[in-house]
């Protein structure tokens, strides 16, 4: 309950409206007060995420940048709760691209720093943020591209799932995947039904088994990206990909969103509060706290 009230003060003094009472968003960009030309471009942005919404267009892009890696602390995944519920509440915002302002990298994935020797007060509050991440983003009313411009282990992975489509610099150095068994940790359902959604069940139980990373390549053949291209074409493709989606008909293509995308949203919010004790009981052990601590010294040598 702390954990819950702590999230809702951070969103609340940024003026959004949490999920429940976020108001309905059919055809939002159609309406347009008459002799009121659209700004052509409005920035706002937070320490760790980059916002630049095109009003001409209805497109905002997103942009992770928390050197050097982009890792999910409980900082960067309360501010893009924040930045996406004010662009879903924005009627000139249709569509918003993910990408990175970091090279090299799209996401890390969850910061380990969050879940080694914290109490479980802590551990509550930073999971409610990365389920409040997923709910937003995969039950989004805008189209949303993710636009990977580097590696996407882990929860980057889990973020560019949660996309409707997923376009990938063409780099078999870069790579993709949700690879939690590597740290010994088990991804949880939700991330399971996400990836399913995508690849389908063989592909993402082997993956998942043997927490694998999919160099951009492979992970094309595997469907986890839907294409591939040179970096320097990346933003021009998200763009005219958007563009394709933003075509049709808002309602139509929001209300076969939600269709396709309620069961799976729903499983999480019945078992929302029975997931963060899972965490919490999982993440406590000591030999998860031995295998992040091994894990993050291991970083540290690899930086000297």
């Amino acid at each position: 309950m702390a954990a819950a009230l702590t999230l809702a003060r951070r969103i609340a003094r940024s003026g959004v409206q949490p999920l429940c009472r976020r108001p309905p968003a059919w055809d939002r960009a159609a309406w347009q007060p008459p002799g009121l030309p659209l700004a052509p471009c409005r920035a706002f942005s937070n320490n760790k995420v980059l916002v630049e919404l095109d009003e001409s267009s209805g497109v905002a892009t997103m942009k992770f940048k928390s050197p050097p890696v982009n890792s999910l602390s409980l900082d960067l995944l309360t501010e893009f709760c924040i930045s996406l519920e004010k662009l879903e509440n924005d009627r000139a915002c249709r569509g918003v691209i993910l990408t990175s302002a970091v090279p090299k990298i799209f996401s890390s994935g969850l910061d380990i720093t969050e879940m080694y020797g914290k109490s479980p007060e802590h551990y509550a509050e930073f999971w409610r943020a990365v389920q409040e991440m997923w709910l937003r983003l995969y039950g989004s009313n805008m189209v949303t591209v993710a636009a990977i411009n580097g590696s996407s282990p882990a929860g980057g992975c889990l973020i560019a799932l949660s996309c409707d489509y997923r376009i990938m610099v063409e780099n078999p150095k870069f790579s993709i995947g949700l690879n939690e068994a590597q740290l010994g940790i088990v991804a949880p359902f939700w991330f399971k039904d996400t990836f399913v959604n995508v690849v389908g069940h063989r592909v993402a139980e082997s993956s998942l088994q043997l927490g694998s990373l999919h160099p951009a390549p492979q992970a094309h053949r595997f469907g986890l990206v839907d294409e591939l291209v040179p970096e320097e074409r990346l933003q021009e493709k998200a763009a005219a990909t958007m563009a394709q989606w933003l075509a049709l008909p808002d309602h139509a293509r929001q209300l076969t969103k939600s269709m396709m995308r309620k069961a799976v949203l729903d499983r999480l919010v019945a078992h929302r509060e029975e997931d963060i004790q899972n965490f919490i009981s999982f993440i406590s052990k000591e030999s998860i706290q031995k295998s992040l601590r091994m894990y993050m010294e291991m970083l540290k040598k690899k930086k000297s």
